[in-house]
């Protein structure tokens, strides 16, 4: 289940870290990030995305309650989605890049997957 990761942070800032990193993946592509936010960012994007097949008002409005920008929505509801609408799932891939120098924290990218 999406959401059950604390990673350190209050209830209100981990919500809003998880928005805006939902949001700039679907807006760029791909991000880099550790790499347990990297499984939460994925589990809400791939619900974002299985959101978006079906472009009804309804959707729309539940999408632009979570992402952040209004651009990003109407990308991803004419762009994102439409390429995943054969797809059950598995849209995003992360990619283990080591350990980050000052912590040694696991890092990652994380990237929609090409179709």
């Amino acid at each position: 289940m999406p959401g059950t990761r604390k990673l350190g942070r209050a209830t209100d800032h981990r919500k809003a870290m998880m928005r805006a990193m939902v949001t700039f993946l679907l807006e760029n592509g791909k991000i880099e990030t550790t790499v347990t936010r990297a499984k939460e960012v994925r589990a809400m994007t791939e619900k974002m995305i299985t959101l978006a097949k079906e472009d009804t008002l309804h959707n729309r409005r539940q999408a632009l309650a979570y992402i952040t920008k209004e651009a990003v929505v109407n990308k991803l509801f004419t762009e994102i989605a439409p390429k995943y609408k054969d797809v059950n799932g598995g849209y995003c891939r992360i990619i283990k890049t080591g350990p980050r120098r000052g912590d040694a924290a696991e890092m990652g990218i994380i990237e929609l997957i090409e179709k």
